[in-house]
């Protein structure tokens, strides 16, 4: 078995030299770590540099000059890597580039399973930094692994079937906020990041906790996840939303009057809400991946949609703290990991950031307030900001204004009012009347000189 893999590896680096073909065709996908021997791995890095910089496979001459210049290799593996090329010799075979391709291929899921247990391995065995939480990753990026032959969207040959995409009413979790689903087209879609951007104490996990208690009503299963507030903190929240009582009140009700509302909410709703707590910075995707994993074999429990508070307060899979990244780098990551989770799981992601120190108090928050990264507002689906003043905190009423928007045109309902109740910890909607009042005059709008007609501007221009 041992010989024949042996076999396959110096066949796979004899055509990426000789057969430019199966080169271009494979070379993308395979990893100098799947071969057995350093060696070979070392023949390969060559082949693979070279083919970045000019385009083309090297030659067995340029290969070995490039190994003599080789600084770092010592001269014992720089005499194996010569002698492994000097074994593809000239090239007579005419092996069958489908057929080497399919094997190749299985080749590199093989060698990508095994080396996925290996780190796993020393996970388990504490002689590795990563967590356990970041297993099932290691495996489901080995499982992954296929050649992809699809070379993209026929315009035109390919009309019928983005016809049918058009035509087909797109799966969304609505909100029970009327503007909301106006500006979203019905609300949020699966395999989206939304994000909320507010200043500190404005209302982000409100709003959240507002709309895991709504989608609770309609029947959804929702996972929040929390590195901020406590699970009991955050769901004292949601029972005062969905009981519709003030917070305050909550230790003053009875057990049994407590229990009598539990039990008519379940009766109300087959949704689910679970709550997660992780310490501030202490988790990231690959902590939220393990969570699932372990609510779906053990509670049978797979979300509708996921809220994570707040975003960054998360930590990065792929950047390990301490290791010198900056904000921008970190937040983007953090981002698109959570992006990548929605796309795994299906599911619409919600999550917030906080203001810079220049938008926190300011009366027209933009995605230049963005705390920390702008990255952030490239990464993610539709982003708003929650704003409030003095006016608005004495109506008991507050700002969204839209940043960005994937689903819709941005500029329709770019600024809306929601009532808020911090008593009872829920949003509602306002008459549309009040909506254009209160945006007008409490917030500083950024389009506030007024719409000239386009002949009555130029009206003294002459030619």
């Amino acid at each position: 078995m041992e010989n024949q893999q042996a076999r396959l590896e110096q066949t796979i680096l004899k055509n990426l030299v000789h057969n430019e073909t199966f080169s271009r065709k494979v070379l993308p996908y395979i990893k100098g770590s799947y071969f057995t021997e350093l060696d070979e791995r070392t023949v390969f890095s060559e082949i693979s540099d070279y083919f970045l910089k000019f385009n083309q496979p090297p030659t067995t001459e340029a290969l070995l000059i490039n190994l003599e210049n080789n600084e770092d290799l010592s001269d014992n593996i720089l005499g194996s890597a010569q002698s492994v090329v000097a074994g593809f010799g000239s090239f007579h075979e005419d092996t069958p580039v489908e057929w080497l391709t399919e094997e190749t291929e299985k080749w590199c899921q093989d060698r990508a399973i095994y080396l996925a247990l290996m780190d796993s391995i020393e996970v388990v065995d504490k002689k590795s930094q990563r967590s356990t939480g970041e297993i099932p990753e290691l495996l489901k990026d080995a499982l992954s692994v296929t050649f992809d032959a699809n070379v993209g969207h026929n315009v035109l040959e390919d009309a019928d079937a983005r016809f049918d995409f058009y035509t087909t009413e797109e799966e969304k979790i609505p909100f029970d906020l009327e503007y909301f689903n106006k500006v979203t087209k019905g609300g949020l879609p699966n395999k989206t990041l939304n994000i909320c951007l507010a200043g500190t104490g404005v209302g982000k996990s409100l709003f959240m906790c507002h709309c895991a208690s709504a989608h609770l009503l309609m029947g959804k299963n929702v996972l929040y996840i929390t590195m901020e507030m406590s699970e009991e903190r955050i769901a004292e929240r949601i029972d005062s939303n969905i009981m519709n009582v003030p917070i305050k009140e909550l230790p003053d009700m009875s057990k049994s009057m407590y229990g009598k509302k539990i039990e008519k909410l379940k009766d109300k709703t087959k949704g689910r809400v679970f709550i997660k707590e992780y310490p501030t910075a202490a988790a990231h995707v690959g902590h939220f991946r393990h969570l699932l994993q372990e609510l779906e074999l053990k509670k049978d429990f797979k979300p509708d949609i996921i809220y994570i508070d707040y975003l960054n307060i998360c930590g990065s899979l792929r950047i390990r703290p301490g290791a010198g990244a900056n904000s921008y780098t970190l937040v983007k990551s953090i981002a698109e990991e959570m992006r990548g989770l929605a796309v795994e799981y299906d599911v619409p992601i919600m999550s917030a950031t906080q203001t810079t120190r220049s938008g926190f108090g300011s009366t027209d928050i933009g995605l230049e307030d963005t705390s920390e990264s702008f990255g952030l507002p490239a990464t993610a689906d539709f982003m708003f900001a929650l704003i409030t003043s003095e006016e608005l905190e004495e109506l008991d009423q507050m700002v969204v204004k839209q940043l960005k928007n994937r689903y819709n045109d941005p500029t329709v309902f770019k600024r809306f009012v929601v009532g808020v109740d911090r008593s009872r910890m829920k949003f509602y909607d306002c008459e549309q009347e009040a909506q254009e009042e209160l945006v007008d005059s409490a917030i500083a709008q950024e389009d506030d000189t007024p719409v000239m007609d386009r002949n009555e501007k130029f009206k003294d221009f002459k030619i």
